[in-house]
């Protein structure tokens, strides 16, 4: 067992901790597996996350961003805000939803469900100062159980600059246009997954790709599979042996090849996102699994939960590499739904089951710090941190942000209040802030 100097704060009033003061009982053991670092052939720098290019850079096209993870470049982001100080505007949201906000140019993409008629829909809004463009209907109705926190608009949709992808399980998958016109639409059949669907689609070159996994329904069992995100005709189709998971895959570079990482039920597997074939699995994850992935210093970061461990794993490897890959795993503590934040040499992982945040060494798996973000509630976090400007942002289920220094020492800077549920992800783009809450979008600027 190793861990690192740590500490346990509350987040009552801003100050700085001695991270060598032992102040409370470590909540997250590590454990360091001495994997040596080229086990998978490849060096640090030949690990990265395929992220969006071109114009895609510049706006917030798809979850957690276009880095895919929570990364946001620039400054002049305001660090505190309420639901009056700092608001540029504010604009109603029908129906419900947790899928985070999306953006491209001057547009806003976020979609809704209305319960009592079995419908889901995409909107878009003017970014510039919210009005409602237009909200297009999916035309499939099949119903499908959720969990009471879930929605029947979970996952965040995805752009490349011409058509919108969306995602909604049994209701299946759909392309649109940027004035809402339907390009095309793929139905799945009942998707049979007991808490619902909540992955976001991911684009691969000319593909859209996404995982269903679920306990089988009226076409078949879980699946991997990628479509022609210009048509909607299948590319290929993997089956899979899991009966549950929410989680988004991401595409990864790692020396000479790609490779599709599927985070789920307790596995991580590697496919090739070009035909859907099987490169590598590793065992370790729970049952339940809901975080995106992150990737840097040659590895891939994998949380499961419920407060469960955080893997470390080397991609780049073939078969069962439990054994031989992973650099270093977490015994507990990890998101149950959140996702983790890798900034620098620090991996921030939020155990939304006790609001504890915890900040690992990323490359040696040891603890720096550990702070408590309000008061302790059971799966109080569901909104992914993002970090900007120095500063790491942790949003709860109560309209909390707390802001966190990005740095080896743990310092609450403020916490932000805007007093309304908010579950989804913000964006980020151009100094301002997009949230989303239970009945609104809310744009936060200076």
């Amino acid at each position: 067992m190793t861990t690192g100097p740590f500490v346990i704060g509350e987040y009552r009033r801003p100050r700085r901790f001695d991270t060598g003061l032992q102040l409370g009982l470590i909540l997250s053991l590590t454990v360091s597996l001495a994997v040596p670092s080229n086990a998978s052939g490849q060096g640090a720098d030949s690990v990265r996350m395929i992220v969006s290019e071109g114009e895609g850079q510049r706006y917030w096209p798809r979850w957690r961003g276009p880095s895919g993870q929570g990364l946001v470049n620039g400054t002049g982001y305001p660090d505190t805000w309420s639901d009056t100080e700092n608001v540029i505007w504010k604009a109603a949201v029908p129906g419900e939803g947790a899928s985070s906000p999306i953006i491209w140019a001057n547009q806003l993409f976020i979609t809704t469900a209305d319960d009592p008629t079995d419908t889901v829909s995409v909107l878009s809004y003017r970014r510039s100062d919210g009005e409602l463009l237009w909200q297009t209907r999916v035309p499939d109705t099949t119903r499908e159980h959720i969990h009471q926190k879930n929605t029947h608009a979970s996952a965040t949709v995805t752009t490349d600059g011409k058509l919108v992808y969306a995602s909604f399980g049994s209701k299946g998958l759909v392309a649109m246009d940027f004035d809402g016109r339907i390009a095309w639409h793929r139905s799945f059949g009942t998707i049979n997954n007991y808490h619902g669907t909540a992955g976001s689609p991911l684009l691969y070159k000319d593909t859209i790709i996404i995982y269903q996994d679920h306990n089988g329904g009226s076409e078949g069992g879980a699946f991997v599979a990628a479509f022609d995100k210009m048509t909607g005709e299948p590319v290929w189709r993997t089956s899979r042996r899991a009966s549950v998971g929410w989680g988004s895959p991401i595409a990864i570079h790692t020396g000479d090849r790609d490779e599709l990482i599927v985070s789920s039920q307790r596995r991580v597997r590697a496919y090739n996102p070009n035909d859907g074939v099987e490169l590598w699995n590793c065992g370790g994850n729970l049952f339940e699994v809901i975080p995106t992935p992150v990737v840097g210093h040659g590895m891939v970061f994998c949380s499961s939960g419920r407060a469960g461990p955080t893997l470390a794993i080397q991609p780049g490897g073939s078969g069962d590499v439990t054994a031989t890959h992973v650099v270093w795993k977490s015994v507990k503590g990890s998101p149950f739904v959140p996702s983790p934040l890798l900034s620098g040499n620090r991996l921030y992982l939020i155990n939304d089951m006790g609001s504890i945040v915890t900040c690992y060494d990323a490359q040696r798996g040891e603890v720096l710090w550990q702070g408590r973000l309000g008061r302790s509630a059971r799966e109080g976090f569901s909104a992914s941190p993002v970090v900007v400007d120095g500063k790491v942002f942790f949003m709860n289920d109560f309209g909390q942000t707390f802001v966190v220094s990005d740095a080896s020492e743990f310092e609450l800077l403020h916490v932000n209040e805007l007093n309304a549920q908010t579950l989804a992800s913000p964006a980020l783009v151009d100094g301002r802030w997009y949230f989303r809450t239970n009945r609104e979008l809310i744009t936060i600027g200076n």
